[in-house]
């Protein structure tokens, strides 16, 4: 049976309406995709606190989350992902690179140029649909 891993990403946008886009590196898991960033929910954990703590550990920037974007379930080879996405704000700081290969802020209408990770696709469209 494969293994279900809860996972929390970030919707974040600036003053420019643009939002934070993530590489993932060729190291990670589902390499060189794009994704919102964010991680695993360790157990005990709410999703609010997880992601805060996920970008201060990837980002070393803070943000505070709210409310659910959007919810999924996606199945990989490996596993299979239930991925929150979250809409949130930068409060302190500017994100800095550590497991990523690069990040991006782009508008709503560019957030299909990129090839995503399959988890996060569903996001991407609502997001380019959204008003």
């Amino acid at each position: 049976m494969k293994k279900t891993v809860k996972v929390v990403a970030a919707i974040i946008e600036n003053e420019n309406n643009e939002i934070l886009c993530a590489l993932r590196s060729p190291e990670m898991s589902i390499p060189n995709m794009w994704e919102f960033p964010g991680g695993k929910v360790e157990e005990g954990e709410d999703l609010h606190t997880a992601l805060e703590r996920e970008i201060t550990e990837e980002f070393a920037c803070t943000i505070k989350a709210s409310e659910i974007f959007n919810e999924n379930v996606h199945e990989y080879n490996a596993f299979i992902i239930n991925l929150i996405a979250l809409k949130a704000k930068l409060i302190d700081g500017e994100p800095n690179l550590s497991e990523h290969s690069k990040f991006i802020w782009l508008k709503r209408e560019n957030l299909q140029s990129l090839v995503w990770a399959p988890a996060d696709v569903p996001a991407v469209e609502q997001l380019v649909t959204e008003v």
